[in-house]
């Protein structure tokens, strides 16, 4: 049955707006050459678009012709502003942006564990607005906010999780309360380190594979088929509850000390590192143990070759480590392809990844890529970013062609 013209009309404009938001400014010319529709039918589209402020003339095209130079179209960046939000155990990180993603301010703010409820969620609160009313925006349309533990499918909410600070979930509420406009979206971080690693990093050419992410604790985001997978209660890839050899017992439902996280959370990865006499002091805006690993790595590089080192010793220590948590999703779920994300995954880079496919090969009969993050920590605030955009585009664009009837 063919689309009904409103149907049909919907369908361009969205298709015009992706083009535009993905290609920046275009002629009418461009965008009837892109789209494949007729010259009548891009006019009506750019006419109505404009009228409805969605896309304005941004310039015109340098090509000298007779009469005028053509009319360069593009998306209104002002016409909404977006919030993305990294809530960690030690503090919060945010960055606004415009509807084309132009970042215009950044920010970021640590929240010790002693630090009191009320307090905590006040400084993150107040983080946010400080950096909107920085990026010049009247208004937030909409705020993405990445956050460990496990999000409810059915609701969206950050669920009640063991070992997080209780103001991780008041903040949601806070910020909902104190920014009444913005569309809250809250989703795990390591499920947006994956979608940004897919969408900007290392895994753009994959449509299935596991992120495991190594920052202050454990966790994995697993892509199929190029759909995030979440799991019937949103605990798809609780890896730090994983039972592996090499710990001094068994993880329990309220506690995951004995599990994956046990051998490859921050503190293990330091204790580890301490083992081998190795220490390094870390950046502002680097955790201790991608410290350590950065510093065992550089340690490596520059010694002499083949010869066995502590920084050697600790790297290879650490990749037995890492590669019994990817073994065990390697066997389950055969990705095709590990990425080692987080502050840690990167800072380790080839030569961690490679270490941890090494020892994949031996230890499972399934071929396995293993890569290091590129985007590291900040993956984090790149997908928040990601979906804040895929959201306020859905609601002032309207729904994506795939999704219309």
């Amino acid at each position: 049955m063919p689309a009904s013209p409103s149907t049909a009309r919907a369908i361009n404009d969205r298709l015009a707006l992706r083009l535009l938001q993905h290609e920046g400014p275009l002629t009418a010319g461009q965008l009837k050459q892109l789209t494949g529709l007729s010259r009548p039918t891009v006019a009506d589209l750019v006419e109505r678009l404009t009228a409805s402020g969605l896309i304005e003339v941004a310039g015109e095209t340098g090509e000298q012709r007779r009469g005028p130079n053509a009319k360069l179209y593009g998306i209104v960046a002002d016409r909404a502003h977006l919030a993305a939000l990294d809530v960690r155990t030690e503090g919060v990180a945010v960055l606004v942006c415009d509807l084309v993603g132009r970042v215009l301010a950044e920010a970021s703010v640590p929240i010790g564990g002693d630090t009191g409820t009320g307090t905590a969620v006040e400084q993150a609160v107040a983080l946010v607005e400080r950096a909107v009313k920085e990026a010049g925006a009247d208004r937030l349309h909409t705020l993405g906010i990445g956050a460990p533990g496990l999000i409810d499918p059915a609701t969206g909410e950050l669920r009640d999780s063991s070992g997080l600070p209780e103001w991780h979930r008041r903040l949601v509420a806070a910020l909902q309360e104190r920014l009444p406009h913005a569309h809250a979206h809250v989703e795990n971080e390591t499920n947006l380190a994956a979608l940004a690693e897919q969408r900007e990093g290392v895994a753009q050419d994959r449509d299935t594979f596991v992120l495991l992410w190594l920052g202050h604790g454990t966790g994995a985001a697993v892509v199929l088929d190029g759909a995030l997978r979440r799991g019937a209660s949103g605990g798809t890839g609780e890896i730090g509850f994983l039972p592996v050899p090499g710990t001094s017992g068994l993880p329990s439902a309220t506690d995951c000390e004995g599990g994956f996280h046990s051998l490859a959370g921050s503190a293990a990865i330091a204790a580890l590192a301490a083992e081998h006499g190795l220490r390094a002091s870390a950046h502002a805006d680097e955790p201790v143990a991608a410290a350590l690993v950065r510093h065992a790595l550089d340690a490596v590089r520059t010694g002499p070759p083949l010869l066995s080192t502590p920084s050697a010793r600790f790297l290879d220590a650490l990749a037995d480590r890492l590669a019994l948590g990817a073994a065990s999703v390697v066997a389950v779920l055969d990705p095709g392809c590990v990425v080692l994300g987080g502050e840690v995954g990167q800072a380790g880079g080839e030569v961690l990844a490679d270490r941890v496919a090494q020892r994949l090969r031996q230890m499972a009969p399934l071929p396995t890529e293993v890569r290091p993050s590129a985007l590291g920590g900040g993956a984090v605030l790149r997908g928040a970013l990601l979906t804040a955009r895929e959201s306020a585009q859905d609601e002032l664009f309207g729904a994506p062609p795939e999704r219309l009837p």
